[in-house]
């Protein structure tokens, strides 16, 4: 069983890291997978073992809640963003009182109401900041030390407590300064909430594409019940059930026209802008628009199987997976917060034991990074243990890869690539093979009538024979050359004494004259001789179909699977960028390798069986190649799921799209290259945000530790780093 759940109350890493590791330790549970960036979770488990009220209990015992709807819609998404802002001007205005207080004090040696009188109001000031806008940071914080799963939360919470106790304590202890403590608390509160406002507008942003895809569904339906109209929610609309759709309104779900003809607005399912026309016994797409019509249908797909839940699901899923990359970083978050928590406490007691070591180590750093001199005694060793507090934020670690997945994936949703997971996403950078499936890839997938060579006969005259011939027909060849007559409006002509030979042709009677249509050896069985139309040898791979009367033959149609406008630009393109393409088709050698040389494709595999497909894959991957496999077809499944990078054109089958990697919506072949690019740039991202997170600690703790870093600078540095990780992420826009 498989579960999304929606989290509320994760605000860092550690936060979704213990959260995880709650859930892996639950019995049954054989995946879990918590993204902060998303508040969500992925839980994969065995119902026999473990219930979903369990799974529940086990993220509320950690002090977080579950949310009712699993992702976040627009409406609540801006309710949190109103919270968050409230919260930090508020904290503002409270830390704007407190530096009026102590400017004077630190710049001056001035005071505003008396040298006590100022310390104590920044004291009360500051508690006021704790009790009203960072209230929520101290729950959290001491709902992590109850449930034994430490988070950032209790880093600021120990740090801003820390500073605040020394006023007290300062009445105790000479050496210390309560005006050098008093207002810390206050300020370190303020640039923490700001730094999470402007961190939850830049995740926000990351994950509209989630919203945008939500936002598409219609909310309501027009059913017909007893011959009645009746508005239901679209949640309660069940398959079978009969549904209306007015002009101007959205297709309510996916279903089957039963009446009514109407033009609608399928873009958001093939990316193309023309309205497409839809009758009777044509499928319809839950949230296309209607145009201008008014039809009615039966629902054929409800809830999680439209198209439009599916393309949200697998944009969710590749969200919240995980790219092989982020393993180390998951590692060093999950012990973050107990490792800083010790540090803290032997900084502290360093200072204390070793204060002229500490204090030169310092002064040493101090004469590069000229931010603090550090000074010695108990006040010095408070400034470094808080400030090492403060200044440990494993929330850039947590986002760095969540947040590049998420813009990357939705950049990808919004031109029509579907990414199933991040681990396709850093796999894809790697391809230098692609391998191409001729027919419905390269090939439109449906024969088209590409030349017509007549004799004693012009070639309409023989086109319109011919359509009359195979008018009522449904067989692929015959398709190709009704569909040449009608685009030239070529009318059928009245047909008698018709007869067929399957595999071979057939005959029928046309003003008073009898005609056949068929293959060589039909012809030759009626004594005709075809050479007297000489071939186009340039034209051998497609298929001939001869129109003879009954004395001579008058023409020979070429009827061929067509390849893609785009199809040889796109091959270029990828040899442009090292990829060797490669196609792989079941046709005879002749015939694939002159299709394949219109595309610019060299290397060809041809004859080669739907079951034999996934061994040509292996075959390649043996030879040390990074494959990339793209078909539609349900024979390409097994090959797409071999390949390191499956990827199947949106516009086939449903298998093929559930065993691939990567989906081209619409089966555009210039979606591959960009595919490729965007994956290259996304992972790009990630390891950007991934060495600034590890350098912005590795260099930022030890200036805390050794006193170069007063403790509010910290938390300015603090939250600046991860608002930098999420709008770097962010910047990956700009580039598509």
């Amino acid at each position: 069983m498989q579960m999304q759940i929606g989290i509320d109350g994760m605000h860092c890493a550690s936060c979704s890291a213990n959260i995880e590791k709650g859930l892996k330790a639950l019995p049954g549970v054989t995946t879990a997978s918590v993204n902060l960036a998303l508040e969500e979770a992925f839980v994969e488990y065995d119902e026999s073992k473990l219930k979903q009220d369990d799974i529940f209990k086990c993220i509320t015992d950690l002090g977080y809640k579950v949310r009712e709807s699993v992702h976040l819609d627009e409406d609540e998404h801006i309710k949190k963003m109103h919270t968050a802002r409230k919260r930090m001007i508020f904290s503002w205005i409270i830390t704007a009182i407190v530096v009026v207080l102590m400017v004077p004090h630190m710049f001056f040696g001035s005071k505003i109401f008396g040298n006590m009188a100022d310390a104590w109001l920044m004291f009360t000031l500051s508690l006021l900041a704790i009790l009203g806008p960072g209230r929520q940071v101290y729950i959290s914080a001491y709902r992590s030390v109850v449930s034994r799963a430490a988070n950032m939360d209790l880093l600021i919470a120990l740090g801003t407590l820390s500073s605040l106790l020394v006023s007290p304590l300062s009445l105790i202890v000479k050496d210390i300064s309560a005006h050098d403590f008093a207002g810390i608390a206050a300020m370190i509160l303020s640039f923490h909430l700001t730094g999470r406002y402007l961190e939850s507008r830049a995740r926000g942003k990351a994950s509209e594409a989630i919203r945008k895809l939500i936002s598409l569904g219609a909310k309501t339906a027009i059913i017909l019940e007893n011959g009645e109209e009746k508005e239901i929610p679209i949640s309660h609309i069940k398959v079978g059930d009969i549904f209306v759709v007015k002009p101007g309104t959205k297709v309510p779900t996916d279903g089957e026209i039963i009446s009514g003809t109407s033009s609608l607005d399928e873009s958001i399912a093939t990316g193309e802008s023309m309205p497409v026309t839809r009758s009777v016994n044509d499928p319809v797409l839950g949230a296309t628009i209607n145009l201008d019509g008014y039809f009615q249908a039966r629902a054929t797909k409800v809830g999680s199987e439209t198209f439009l839940a599916q393309v949200i699901k697998m944009v969710s899923d590749a969200q919240l997976s995980k790219v092989p990359i982020q393993l180390l970083a998951d590692k060093v978050t999950a012990v973050f917060v107990p490792v800083i928590l010790v540090l803290a406490l032997v900084v502290f007691s360093s200072w204390l034991i070793f204060p002229s070591f500490m204090s030169t180590i310092g002064n040493f750093i101090y004469s590069f990074i000229p931010l603090a001199q550090p000074t010695q005694g108990l006040a010095a060793a408070l400034m470094a243990a808080i400030a090492t507090l403060v200044i440990a934020c494993p929330c850039a670690l947590g986002l760095a890869t969540p947040t590049a997945l998420m813009v990357g994936s939705g950049i990808g949703a919004n031109k029509g690539i579907l990414i199933r997971s991040g681990e396709a996403l850093q796999r894809m950078k790697d391809v230098d093979t692609i391998l191409f499936d001729k027919t419905g890839t390269l090939t439109h997938g449906k024969p088209k009538l590409i030349q017509i060579q007549s004799s004693n006969i012009t070639e309409d005259e023989a086109l319109r024979v011919a359509h009359s011939l195979e008018a009522a027909s449904e067989h692929p060849l015959a398709l190709a050359i009704n569909v040449a007559a009608r685009d030239k409006n070529l009318n059928p002509l009245p047909i008698k004494d018709f007869t067929s030979s399957p595999g071979r042709g057939i005959s029928a009677v046309i003003d008073g004259k009898k005609y056949s249509l068929g293959s060589q050896s039909w012809m030759a069985e009626q004594n005709l001789d075809s050479s007297e139309i000489p071939q186009n040898t340039e034209l051998d791979y497609a298929g001939k179909i001869y129109l003879a009367d009954q004395e001579r033959v008058l023409a020979l149609f070429y009827v061929a699977d067509t390849i893609k406008d785009e199809a040889p630009r796109i091959v270029q393109e990828l040899k442009n960028k090292g990829i060797e393409p490669i196609m792989m088709s079941g046709d005879n050698p002749s015939t694939a390798k002159a299709i394949a040389s219109r595309c610019g494709i060299t290397e060809v595999m041809a004859n080669v069986l739907p079951a034999d497909k996934a061994d040509k894959v292996k075959a390649l991957q043996k030879s040390g190649r990074v494959v990339a496999m793209i078909g539609d077809g349900i024979n390409d499944a097994p090959a797409l799921k071999q390949a390191d990078i499956g990827i199947a054109m949106g516009v086939g089958t449903d298998i093929a799209i559930e065993a691939s990697d990567v989906t081209i919506l619409r089966g555009d072949l210039n979606l591959v290259p960009l595919a490729l690019e965007l994956s290259t740039k996304t992972f790009s991202k990630i390891r950007q945000n991934l060495f600034w997170a590890f350098f912005y600690n590795l260099v930022a703790i030890p200036l805390a530790a050794f006193g170069v870093l007063h403790p509010v600078i910290a938390e300015m540095a603090m939250a600046l780093s991860s608002v930098t990780v999420v709008t770097n992420a962010n910047l990956l826009r700009r580039k598509f």
